[in-house]
């Protein structure tokens, strides 16, 4: 049974997180040490944050929808399709393969994604240049992206955001409704390998499940009203600090 402090401690944990995935991403940083802190093994804590996340994923695209646009003329079911391919091949490779190595790169690649992300028109027009753009470009991209959430999950939101913003999406907030979205069918992916591998304590998920979609929907809201200029600088920073977090966890 959870007590009344650790029911507070969790449902403020997931409306945080839920509220920081909808603007920029890096939810997971709040949820796994409230998990941890309320007595949750490690790994059953990271698994069971990411479950309670999913529905704030799914909230805050709800937030967005107003903002969402096809990317180069792809909507999103087809979108959403060569996501969850790419991120059941990610998880399947979860399963098979150690993932030592391949964490020390994600530092790395956070801090390419979030310079992506910062430098993205520049860029495009150095791919387009080289003949890379188009659908086929943008699909694969984002194939490759996806695998990598199915994967390992942490930093997804930056990833996604970097990617999206090289394909002439006109608002910042239509990527984040995209990402949001894309998330939701990356992380069901992923919470159906941990329910399959029995290691989510599901009285904390379902718990905090509700704070989530509130604060999904509720960082929907907030980031249609923030200036574009403070919310592009606002994902940066966070896109650093993770970099920062898994540099030093590395």
């Amino acid at each position: 049974m959870l007590d009344l402090t650790t029911f507070a401690l969790l449902s403020a944990a997931a409306f945080i997180a839920g509220g920081m995935n909808a603007l920029a991403g890096g939810g997971s940083f709040v949820t796994l040490p409230a998990l941890v802190f309320a007595g949750v093994p490690p790994v059953s804590a990271a698994a069971t944050g990411t479950a309670a996340l999913l529905p704030g994923y799914a909230s805050s695209a709800y937030g967005f929808r107003h903002d969402l646009e096809p990317v180069e003329g792809v909507g999103l079911p087809v979108l959403a399709g060569v996501s969850l391919v790419g991120g059941v091949l990610g998880a399947c490779l979860l399963l098979v393969t150690p993932d030592a190595v391949f964490r020390h790169i994600v530092p790395w690649l956070l801090l390419a994604a979030t310079a992506l992300f910062a430098f993205g028109k520049p860029f495009s027009v150095w791919l387009k240049g080289r003949g890379i753009h188009g659908r086929g470009a943008m699909l694969g991209g984002l194939f490759a992206v996806s695998c990598y959430g199915g994967y390992f999950n942490g930093g997804l939101g930056i990833l996604l955001l970097a990617h999206l913003s090289l394909f002439n999406m006109k608002s910042l907030n239509g990527m984040n409704g995209l990402k949001s979205a894309l998330s939701a069918v990356l992380t069901l992916v992923s919470v159906g390998t941990y329910a399959l591998g029995g290691v989510v304590y599901w009285p904390a998920a379902v718990l905090m499940m509700a704070g989530s979609v509130a604060g999904g929907y509720a960082g929907a809201h907030l980031a249609r009203r923030i200036p574009q200029r403070i919310l592009r600088a606002f994902i940066m920073l966070v896109g650093l600090g993770m970099s920062v977090i898994f540099f030093l966890k590395g």
